[in-house]
């Protein structure tokens, strides 16, 4: 069995590709302190990348190395900058420490929204933590393998008219408008997912990779980094209780899997 580590911050599986799987929003835990000053609707976390580490469950399996949150994205949102810098500029997003929901629902009653010592604690305390594991595992891959992939693991609603008109792609494949992921390699992966039947797919559409895939994807330094965004309704039910589906699961998690072992293979021929 692979080598693992759990803290309160995150759980970690070691593996033994040059693959690491980073999945930031599927953790759900709140502070018991924090969680009594959130709105009810709040308290219920329904802005989680819901299930995404079931979906990934096979990437261990194949040697990927993965690493999962454990807290809230409300708590402290891990594919955000510490400096608050803007990640899409003259469109609507959620900042490090999210005031509202994505259904515009104030987190917080207005006289107890977190200040900047709160903040800074809370990036300190759970946002380092996710970061230092991250940065030291793919500097760990590229010394033994030459080079490092990293593949940002989230999930989304279809619909969610307050970040983004319309009904989005199935497949949303980030490279951080191309600085993360040489083109070449993009394009094949955005070709894998076309291939797919019953899903759609787009490359740096609304979602062209947050912080992790852009602070991280280096190609000049050998270390090369995909964001999928990923809509809900691919493998699971989007209302309440928002169950796994397996059908459709089952369905995503093939995709998934020819579009890991794409970067995999890009990447060999790229490096050598």
């Amino acid at each position: 069995m692979a080598p693992s580590d759990r803290t309160g911050v995150f759980e970690f599986r070691q593996g033994t590709l040059p693959l690491l799987v980073s999945i930031p929003h599927a953790g759900t835990q709140l502070p018991a302190e924090l969680a009594q000053r959130l709105s009810a609707p709040a308290r219920a976390v329904p802005d989680t990348d819901w299930h995404v580490e079931k979906l990934y469950a096979f990437a261990a399996q194949m040697g990927a190395s993965v690493l999962k949150a454990n807290y809230s994205r409300y708590v402290v949102d891990l594919n955000r900058p510490t400096d608050g810098a803007l990640l899409y500029p003259g469109q609507r997003e959620t900042g490090l420490c999210p005031l509202m929901t994505f259904a515009d629902v104030p987190l917080y009653a207005p006289s107890d929204e977190p200040g900047a010592d709160e903040i800074a604690s809370r990036v300190e305390q759970y946002w380092k933590p996710y970061h230092d594991k991250l940065a030291a595992t793919l500097a760990a891959l590229r010394q033994q393998h030459g080079y490092a992939l990293l593949w940002d693991a989230h999930s989304i609603r279809a619909e969610v008219p307050v970040l983004f008109e319309g009904r989005l792609p199935d497949f949303n494949l980030g490279t951080g408008g191309g600085t993360s992921c040489p083109p070449e390699i993009a394009s094949e992966l955005l070709a894998a997912a076309q291939r797919a039947d019953g899903f759609s797919a787009v490359l740096n559409g609304r979602f062209k990779g947050g912080y992790i895939t852009r602070h991280y994807g280096r190609p000049e330094e050998n270390i090369l980094a995909v964001q999928l965004e990923l809509t809900q309704s691919a493998y699971m039910e989007e209302s309440d209780p928002r169950t796994w589906n397996a059908n459709r699961a089952e369905a995503a998690q093939r995709v998934i899997e020819d579009l890991l072992n794409t970067l995999l293979q890009s990447a060999r021929r790229w490096a050598a």
